[in-house]
């Protein structure tokens, strides 16, 4: 199995090079990243829990789909090439923005992304890949917000951020 490689950047997301993946959140070094938000017609978001084998975060409820991009990928192709993968979504999200943030996980690692947030539409039932979500469901924005506050510890630390930046309805 060939090691995973992220893209280190600056503050600035120019790259600087590349490091295998777990490497990169020991050191805790900044590297690039993105997370998927797919809302029905409704407007709730469609959250997955990440699967118990996950490194990190195992068994935490998140965004809908969440990596990196390859070195040399096009950030919108990885998008869409890791919903298909998590997910087995096959769409084409738009960008939103982009953010920083360093966070302390479990196993004494270090997630510092330079995050870029996409969005899109999307009503179906999802075909998971159980090697990387557990579950998965469409909520309300106002319930993730109020078990978020009950309950921190349920929901990765990105996810956390990026709730805290939305509004109401996207």
């Amino acid at each position: 199995m060939q090691l995973e490689e992220v893209v280190l950047v600056d503050d600035s997301d120019n790259p600087l090079g590349v490091m295998e993946k777990l490497e990169a959140h020991r050191q805790g070094v900044l590297h690039r990243a993105f997370s998927v938000l797919l809302f029905n017609d409704e407007g709730q978001l469609l959250l997955q829990r990440r699967a118990k084998s996950k490194y990190h975060s195992a068994g935490l409820w998140t965004n809908t789909c969440c990596s990196h991009p390859r070195p040399d990928e096009n950030i919108q192709l990885a998008t869409e090439r890791r919903l298909a993968e998590e997910m087995g979504i096959s769409m084409s999200p738009e960008f939103l923005y982009s953010f920083k943030y360093k966070a302390n996980l479990d196993s004494n690692l270090v997630e510092h992304e330079f995050d870029h947030v996409f969005t899109g539409v999307y009503n179906g039932i999802p075909n998971i890949n159980p090697d990387e979500v557990a579950d998965w469901r469409y909520t309300d924005l106002s319930d993730i917000r109020t078990d978020i506050d009950v309950n921190p510890g349920n929901y990765t630390a990105w996810f956390r951020l990026i709730m805290a930046s939305l509004p109401e309805r996207i």
